[in-house]
């Protein structure tokens, strides 16, 4: 069962798909749908594609490949719509419009510093940041920056912006946003010892953290990294 913003959005999709061979671009399909903001299309087609309606090909910039449509689709009598792998077809065919490039930029929330040494407070502030679309997979997401060189090794530095994939569970291994005692938060590798949680540093200056289990709680994992050069 889909909204009625879900609905909308794939109907439009399907319709540019159709006229061009290509998808439409976040500004277009934020201003088919009278959203506010991008971030609004990017949480609309991350729920499609989570729902099994659309997929992202990857490594190409307005690239939507519509794998189904609801049940209760109408299309025009005039002009029956196109099967789904005709809209794929077309969008890769030769003579279809080339893609323009990817210039789809969201705002996510940028919820303050997070340590990458030891724990410092969570969510000092609360404003946003612009991200490039293709960095971001399905799920909603935010921004932290880092502070701190416990991840060094790991590729994280100081200064660097961890986007930040929100959810309450990961794997032995991952990297996750963890908060401690419901006051700190620090980015480090989850270890699962039991009843013991450890948080590892990917700095061999630094020693592992080892808590209960209960005084941890996940509250993202690591989906990518933004750097900026002076």
């Amino acid at each position: 069962m889909l909204t009625a913003k879900q609905h909308e959005l794939i109907r439009f999709i399907q319709e540019r798909l159709e006229e061009t061979g290509i998808s439409p671009s976040f500004e277009e399909m934020k201003d088919a749908l009278d959203l506010k903001s991008k971030s609004g299309v990017h949480r609309l087609i991350s729920a499609l594609e989570e729902r099994g309606f659309i997929r992202r090909l990857p490594n190409r910039a307005r690239a939507l490949e519509i794998i189904k449509l609801p049940e209760d689709s109408v299309t025009s009598p005039s002009r029956p719509s196109a099967p789904a792998n005709d809209a794929v077809v077309a969008a890769h065919s030769a003579k279809a419009v080339a893609p323009e490039p990817a210039n789809d930029i969201i705002e996510v929330p940028l919820h303050g510093r997070i340590a990458a040494g030891a724990p410092i407070e969570a969510i000092e502030g609360q404003s946003s940041m612009p991200v490039p679309a293709a960095l971001l997979g399905p799920g909603d997401h935010y921004a932290l920056e880092v502070s701190g060189d416990s991840m060094i090794e790991a590729g994280i530095f100081d200064g660097d912006f961890a986007l930040v994939k929100r959810a309450e569970t990961a794997r032995d291994g991952e990297i996750v946003v963890a908060l401690v005692d419901n006051e700190e938060a620090t980015l480090k590798y989850l270890r699962k010892e039991g009843a013991m949680v450890r948080l590892d540093p990917a700095n061999g200056a630094y020693e592992p953290q080892v808590y209960e289990a209960g005084r941890v709680k996940v509250q993202g994992k690591l989906a990518g990294l933004l750097r900026r050069y002076h």
